[in-house]
């Protein structure tokens, strides 16, 4: 080897170094603020990004086959995806306590060892001071999307509170229920289509749920719990019979909530200007 390849392997070494961290400092790989430092966030806002999507999610039983984190686990990877679609936007928190029924005596989900529940005033609570928070650091839109059906209308009140306050800014509140609502309309249509019935489909933890879960986390499930998920309901909190879930059938309706949310929130960022 000459004495130049030796001088100059050195050289290359340490541009390709340079560049490789020139890169990670000026694109910041993740949308998800929890990865970021501040000042990542506010290089994010300057180029752009600043939208901002609180997802909702929520802890409670799903049957003997899903975790009791499934509504966090899939608000989270969905939002991730949606975020990424979008462009401009990066994704808060999820926010994991939500109003699942009566503690005493206990009602509904909260008959199941592991589910919380919190009042509906400290949800919307939470949920106003999260929003303030992210206006005044800076972003313009204020996302909100729900994984779970019982708490949509007070996504929809907080919405419309905070748009009463910030009337005079241009800061904005968006309740994109197309997120929930295309889980009970096109997505089952589309498991119709695949030959399921409404007694497969469930409303809890059937196989649209448990599809769902498969196709954003599948070690969530546990496959060998559906015969007893489908035989014990609905004593067991199921809803459904999650023997016909997939993962295939469960990317149907992630293609869904994703295209479907996308455009709601791009129609909803329009109008406010």
């Amino acid at each position: 080897m000459t004495l130049r390849r030796l001088l100059a392997r050195p050289l290359i070494v340490a541009c390709a170094a340079w560049l490789l961290h020139a890169a990670a400092i000026a694109a910041p790989a993740s949308v998800f603020l929890e990865d970021l430092t501040w000042p990542e966030v506010r290089d994010a806002q300057r180029a752009g990004k600043t939208t901002i999507i609180i997802p909702v999610g929520g802890t409670e039983q799903s049957g003997p086959q899903l975790a009791l984190g499934k509504h966090n686990v899939r608000a989270q990877i969905l939002a991730g995806r949606i975020a990424e679609a979008l462009g401009n936007a990066l994704v808060a928190p999820v926010v994991s306590y939500v109003p699942e029924g009566s503690i005493t005596p206990p009602a509904g989900h909260m008959r199941f060892p592991g589910t919380i529940s919190i009042p509906d005033a400290a949800f919307q609570g939470l949920l106003d001071g999260a929003a303030r928070s992210f206006k005044q650091g800076g972003f313009v839109d204020v996302v909100l999307i729900g994984d779970h059906g019982g708490y949509q209308s007070q996504l929809k009140t907080v919405a419309q509170r905070l748009n009463q306050a910030w009337a005079a800014t241009l800061a904005r509140a968006h309740f994109i229920d197309d997120y929930y609502r295309v889980t009970q309309t096109e997505y089952v249509k589309a498991l119709k289509a695949k030959g399921l019935s409404d007694a497969q489909i469930g409303v809890h933890a059937g196989s649209s749920d448990t599809a769902l879960m498969l196709a954003t986390d599948a070690s969530r499930v546990r496959p060998d719990q559906y015969a007893s998920a489908a035989r014990e309901a609905p004593a067991n909190g199921v809803n459904g019979d999650p023997r016909q879930a997939s993962v295939a059938l469960g990317q149907i309706g992630v293609d869904l909530i994703v295209s479907h949310t996308v455009a709601a929130i791009r129609q909803a960022t329009a109008a406010r200007q």
